[in-house]
């Protein structure tokens, strides 16, 4: 019996894909394990492993085709000893998919007329008089005429419903204005303005557009769901980075035979992990009506890939060691640019950790990553004036700011939490004990 090959849903967000290329062709036979496709979710290109053997009998959906949804037949797989000829006429018969309009239609349907409105009669001007004989004058009018003895009974006002205005009371003084007649004829309908024309900025600008790729919808909808739904709190403070970065340099050159170059960013991402443990409150999540407290620190760090932004996790950062951060940290990195994580590489994570120090950003504040409830953004070291001991002196210091989720992580605790990062990173060798 035909296998019938369906779009998988290659992350818990996914509903549609890319299907960016085919890596087998019909005719070919594969095994469990095998890679079939290049499939772009919305958070990064993945390679799609068949689970099934037999013969490809047909490619349903070529290859570059967009927003293809999950559940989707995308091809057709003939089992050992099964006629692909007889495979793929069966799985085009078995496949569901919902048949097309006919396109006459659609073309007439978008071409019938909507039905008009009846034309409504044009507003006739009232006079100035209200039905109690009572004059119809702006405050400003009547304060105008009094000043420039305007007679407000011979006036015929041009405001809404007849008023008098300020108008109407300069055009009088100057023998322009209209009188009052005893049958007025009524105002000629005015002639509709014309549309307003687009600003020049709008098309006058040369530019290029292109689509909106699938992982960029996803961070336009997660960013702004993150800004309307969760109160952030925002807590920073500057640190003295010279003893991270001598003890960096000394492990550096007891790690070179062993091919490990330790970045400042790892022992940031060391310091985070083990604040959190010390800091438990902070290590949560909200999760509808409960609060979730991890037990262990798993920290998402922010990478910039083409088209995008994706999270790579280190799992249990709060007990590995800097090497073993380092070198995973690189694996995950240059895998993520290749578009080559797997799910649970980038999907999870207890907090972020995101670094702009190497754009020579003093600081800023980051978003958080729901469900997260916390993200540190880490800016330059920079050499600044810095008082030491009483006296003033020049260090390397660096800030940071911790973003916090203030629904479950109250402003005390969040400054806590900055208060032990700060210190593990001013006397690094806290954080290896």
């Amino acid at each position: 019996m035909p296998i019938n090959l369906q779009m998988p849903a290659l992350s818990p967000t996914m509903e549609e894909g890319t299907l960016a290329k085919w890596l087998v062709k019909e005719g070919d036979e594969v095994v469990s394990g095998d890679l079939l496709a290049e499939i772009e979710t919305d958070k990064a290109t993945m390679e799609f492993e068949a689970v099934d053997e037999g013969t490809i009998a047909k490619i349903v959906v070529a290859e570059g085709t967009d927003n293809v949804k999950v559940g989707e037949v995308i091809a057709i797989i003939a089992e050992e000893g099964e006629d692909v000829s007889a495979a793929s006429k069966g799985g085009e018969s078995s496949a569901e998919t919902p048949k097309a309009e006919p396109v006459a239609e659609k073309a007439a349907a978008k071409a019938a007329p909507a039905p008009k409105k009846a034309a409504e009669p044009a507003p006739k001007v009232t006079p100035s008089a209200s039905d109690d004989g009572r004059i119809k004058v702006s405050p400003l009018a009547r304060r105008l005429a009094e000043q420039k003895g305007v007679d407000l009974g011979a006036l015929s006002g041009s405001g809404p419903g007849g008023r008098i205005i300020k108008a109407d009371i300069d055009a009088a003084e100057g023998g322009s204005a209209p009188v009052k007649s005893e049958a007025a004829a009524p105002a000629p309908t005015p002639a509709t303005a014309p549309a307003p024309q687009p600003a020049a900025n709008d098309f006058d600008i040369p530019h290029t557009t292109q689509k909106l790729s699938g992982m960029r919808k996803t961070i336009a909808r997660r960013l702004t769901e993150a800004k309307q739904t969760i109160p952030h709190i925002y807590l920073t403070v500057d640190i003295q980075l010279d003893k991270l970065l001598k003890l960096r340099s000394e492990l550096n050159a007891t790690l070179e035979p062993r091919d490990v170059k330790l970045s400042v960013n790892d022992l940031l991402i060391k310091a985070l992990a083990v604040s959190l443990m010390q800091v438990p409150k902070c290590n949560v999540s909200i999760d509808g009506d409960q609060l979730k407290t991890f037990e262990r620190a798993d920290i998402s760090v922010a990478v910039s890939i083409p088209g995008g932004l994706i999270t790579p996790i280190i799992t249990s950062a709060d007990t590995k060691s800097l090497s073993a951060i380092s070198t995973e940290m690189k694996d995950l990195a240059g895998r993520a640019k290749d578009g080559k994580l797997k799910m649970h590489e980038y999907q999870g994570g207890t907090a972020s950790i995101s670094n702009m120090g190497m754009f020579g950003i003093k600081n800023f504040d980051a978003v958080i990553n729901p469900p997260q409830a916390m993200i540190m953004a880490i800016g330059a070291g920079q050499k600044r004036p810095h008082v030491i001991d009483d006296s003033l002196q020049i260090a390397t210091i660096m800030s940071a700011t911790g973003s916090f989720d203030h629904r479950a992580i109250d402003g005390a605790d969040g400054a806590q939490l900055m208060q032990v990062f700060k210190e593990l990173v001013e006397n690094p060798l806290g954080m290896l004990a």
